[in-house]
């Protein structure tokens, strides 16, 4: 199997590279390291298979070569985090929609299956207590920036559906919910990295709002098996599938348990968040996943633990210095 992951360099993508390798397979990565980083690759380097491109996806003719030279794509390629997406909205809209419809116009005329990544947050200000895959969608306000990476999503799902049903692309969405574990960073916002880097270094560990917002984690590697096993599935392609944790956690409580499992003396810090990121920014209070789909499709159930994640990530961050 050949295998292209745009996005490659980043924390998903590097983990979905070794997985492939592992197992025999032909890897190839572009990542123009935007938010990813060549350390999540770097002990690829030289392995019979691996393959890499320092370039953007929007360098449509080398990506055109590359899809031409694989059997299955994964399209991580975007602009992620909160911080990210709030400060740089323009970035955020191109990256997602322009880069989207290159990957897709290009699977479809080689008809080479594909998922294409998108995310919880496209469910927006849903009053919901479990979000599955036939909601509808509720966004907040055009003068509010948060709203734009979840709109960009939207097209990126739109336009992936249409390619289905017009030109029979064997494609899938994934919408991911809070995937954690090693290689995550909390530059862009990402909780339990920053939670942890915090706890490490006993500084304030630092909960945005009343911390009463709950959110469901779900380990690397428990999401790139699904992968894995998703697009070998027909049943999916032309889908729409959350793939995400089944625990619920309110942040304050998350901050605790990472305090307490470091053994940290850090002080837990309230900050605003209008402090945070911007004047008016929104939150949702809850982001727990119906993954009865994803169950029916291919047996998903998550195996590891909370627990097991703030430890894996609390040493990936002690090795790296960070």
């Amino acid at each position: 199997m050949k295998v292209l992951i745009t996005g490659g360099a980043g924390f998903i993508g590097s983990h979905l590279a070794d997985a492939y390798l592992e197992q025999g397979d032909e890897v190839y990565i572009i990542d123009n390291l935007s938010t990813g980083s060549i350390n999540n690759i770097e002990h690829l380097k030289g392995k019979q298979g691996f393959h890499y491109v320092i370039d953007s996806i929007m360098n449509k003719s080398l990506t055109a070569e590359l899809v031409d030279a694989v059997d299955i794509i994964f399209h991580l390629a975007a602009a992620v985090g909160v911080q990210l997406i709030v400060k740089n909205p323009v970035h955020t809209i191109e990256t997602n929609i322009k880069g989207t419809e290159i990957i897709l116009e290009l699977a479809s005329n080689k008809q080479k299956p594909t998922i294409i990544f998108s995310t919880s947050e496209v469910y927006g200000k849903s009053s919901k207590d479990v979000f599955s895959e036939n909601d509808d969608l509720v966004l907040g306000s055009t003068y509010t920036a948060r709203w734009s990476y979840a709109a960009s999503k939207i097209i990126d799902e739109f336009l992936a559906l249409a390619y289905y049903r017009e030109k029979q692309l064997p494609v899938i969405v994934v919408r991911l919910f809070n995937t954690v574990g090693p290689r995550q960073t909390g530059q862009y916002g990402m909780v339990i990295p920053r939670f942890i880097s915090q706890a490490l270094s006993n500084k304030p560990i630092t909960v945005y709002g009343d911390g009463q917002q709950t959110r469901t984690f779900v380990h690397v590697i428990d999401v790139i098996n699904a992968l894995m096993d998703l697009i070998k599935h027909n049943d999916a392609w032309g889908e729409i599938v959350n793939i995400g944790g089944e625990s619920e956690i309110s942040i304050i409580s998350l901050a605790q348990e990472v305090k307490e499992g470091l053994n940290s003396s850090s002080e837990i810090e309230y900050i605003s968040y209008s402090q945070a990121y911007d004047e008016g920014f929104e939150d949702m209070k809850r982001r727990r996943p119906d993954i009865s789909k994803i169950k029916k499709l291919i047996g998903f159930k998550p195996k590891f633990t909370l627990t097991n994640v703030i430890s894996e990530v609390a040493e990936h961050q002690r090795n790296k210095g960070l």
